[in-house]
């Protein structure tokens, strides 16, 4: 998943390179502390939970690095001025209503390190945003999901 390109809005970008850093600056220098004050207090290092739950948070610590590291290595900035409205891309807000409802949702698709459908960002790999890739406003989709098909309407693009 991370050797291919990362599609990243410039926001999406800032935030990973800000995280980046703050685990590179804040959170590898804290967890080495906490790792030599376990050591220091002693004890078998089998038996000492501190030690472990530190070596645990520096792997994780580790892993996140390299992982953003690489997704930067790979991204594609997503230039928003170049988007157009008259069909969905990545970058694309859209509007969409679920038939048999009214309500309306609002999603920008964005690449899959940038998702988070919490906050309205779906990736262009996910079933929604599949569908939606390439259509035009008025056109319907259709998402295949394991609860079965759930079709939508566009009604805008921005």
């Amino acid at each position: 998943m991370l050797d291919k390109t990362q599609y990243l809005t410039r926001e999406g970008m800032q935030a990973l390179e800000e995280r980046l850093e703050e685990f590179i600056q804040v959170k590898r220098p804290e967890v080495a502390e906490r790792l030599k004050r376990a050591l220091e207090d002693g004890g078998e290092l089998t038996e000492n939970t501190e030690y472990e739950d530190a070596k645990n948070e520096q792997a994780f610590i580790e892993a996140e690095i390299t992982r953003m590291t690489l997704i930067l290595r790979n991204a594609q900035l997503i230039d928003e001025k170049k988007l157009t409205n008259d069909r969905v891309q990545i970058g694309s807000r859209v509007v969409i209503v679920e038939a048999g409802t009214k309500e309306q949702e609002e999603y920008q698709v964005v690449g899959s390190a940038e998702a988070n459908p919490l906050v309205g960002k779906i990736s262009d790999e996910s079933p929604l945003g599949k569908a939606l890739l390439g259509k035009k406003v008025g056109e319907k989709v259709t998402v295949h999901a394991p609860a079965g098909d759930s079709v939508f309407t566009i009604k805008k693009i921005f």
